[in-house]
């Protein structure tokens, strides 16, 4: 049996930590299994790496800042490694290059396009744990990449399935995947089991347990997911494609997000080609653009609001004024005051009266609805950042998840 585990900054934040870690690695092994490990940069390391280029500055190269950035998992992965040899676990640290991992070019957020693990089968046939530092691969060329948020659960699920594991583990500071998040709902429960879909959503509506892209990897390829606690024993929440429990618990969970801004462009010309001369620009620009909502046109003009990262805010405000001359936009807005809230599970799709009890729920909390999105499994809200809080107390309430 080979099982590849993943182990997040907050679990590996110390030595002490470390140590703890090694010890659940060196149980694991002594069951019989085979373990890769998949670790990210220590504590708060990628965002003092970030200070710190920065302080040099305002404009780092991506190319450089890739190298830069690798280095926080190049340094606990054999630190982990010389923990475990401690602990009496034969160990062997990587870094993504030396694990086979290739990606695409594009620094900063690079895509895994491929992995040739023939050294971490070579490690695994001589007895060794082998520890891969997270978050990064290289390209053809042999450049150092990094592959964005999230990127140690990207290259954890895909490790899994270069080498055919039974499984991927997802270690983290939480018990695992929760109904809501329970630092706002001190009730909110944890999930036996969840699809990929749906959990799909969860990620990408706010619940930070695992990356998107790592879900979307594990259910392209069928690999099971088990997101439990670093340092409790759990059960957790293991990620599949049939979850026994899925027609009975139509909705799954609320998620929120609150790096969310919303910009709008007032009263743009209503003629064909206008959305692709918005949005264009932003997507040349790597900002991902999430909610759309375009008004009823008067007069030959629309406005046309749209919602992107917080943390993107800044550059889009640069390219704003470019964007609303190129379009003839009467002006623009942008704000961050805003965050989303969704609503997540199977049961959405089919049954009436889930919209209403959805907003009539917001509508007795005093909660106003500035935009909605919705899918087959999934209905998201924008509303003001500061009912967060209220709004997902309210919808967990309502739909009594409490009781799962």
């Amino acid at each position: 049996m080979r099982i590849v585990q993943k182990f997040g900054g907050t679990s590996v934040a110390t030595p002490a930590k470390l140590r703890r870690v090694a010890r659940r690695v060196r149980d694991a092994q002594r069951s019989g299994a085979e373990i890769v490990v998949v670790v990210s940069a220590m504590g708060d390391m990628t965002d003092e790496l970030i200070a710190l280029a920065h302080s040099i500055t305002h404009d780092p190269a991506s190319r450089e800042m890739d190298m830069l950035l690798s280095s926080g998992e190049t340094i606990t992965a054999p630190l982990l490694a010389m923990s475990l040899e401690a602990a009496g676990t034969p160990a062997l640290s990587l870094t993504g290059l030396q694990a086979g991992i290739r990606t695409s070019r594009a620094h900063r957020s690079a895509r895994i396009v491929d992995i040739v693990p023939q050294r971490v089968l070579d490690e695994l046939e001589q007895g060794r744990v082998v520890v891969v530092a997270g978050f990064q691969g290289a390209t053809e060329d042999m450049d150092i990449t990094t592959l964005g948020r999230g990127g140690s659960d990207t290259s954890a699920v895909a490790l899994a399935v270069a080498l055919a594991a039974e499984r991927c583990e997802i270690f983290t500071d939480v018990a695992g995947v929760y109904t809501a998040d329970p630092h706002l709902v001190p009730d909110a429960r944890v999930l036996p089991e969840i699809a990929y879909d749906e959990m799909l959503e969860f990620a990408a509506a706010g619940a930070r347990v695992i990356h998107p892209r790592a879900v979307e990897i594990a259910e392209a390829y069928s690999v099971e997911v088990r997101v439990l606690h670093s340092f409790e024993e759990h059960p957790g929440t293991i990620i599949c494609r049939h979850p026994r429990m899925e027609e009975r618990q139509k909705i799954r969970g609320i998620a929120h997000e609150t790096d969310v801004a919303k910009v709008t462009l007032l009263r743009v010309p209503d003629r064909p080609g206008i959305a692709a001369s918005i949005f264009g620009p932003f997507g040349d620009a790597g900002i991902n653009v999430d909610i759309i909502v375009q008004n009823l046109a008067h007069d030959g003009t629309t406005d046309v609001s749209f919602t992107i990262a917080a943390s993107d805010l800044r550059r889009a405000r640069a390219m704003l004024p470019g964007v609303a001359r190129s379009v003839a936009a009467q002006g623009y807005m942008a704000t961050s005051d805003i965050a989303k809230i969704s609503v997540v599970g199977t049961g959405i799709r089919g049954t009436p009266g889930m919209f209403a009890r959805i907003f009539s729920t917001l509508a007795e909390a005093g909660i106003n609805i500035e935009m909605i999105s919705t899918s087959e499994i999934h209905i998201t809200c924008i509303i003001e950042r500061s009912q967060v809080r209220e709004a997902v107390r309210a919808l967990h309430q309502a739909f009594e998840l409490e009781k799962i």
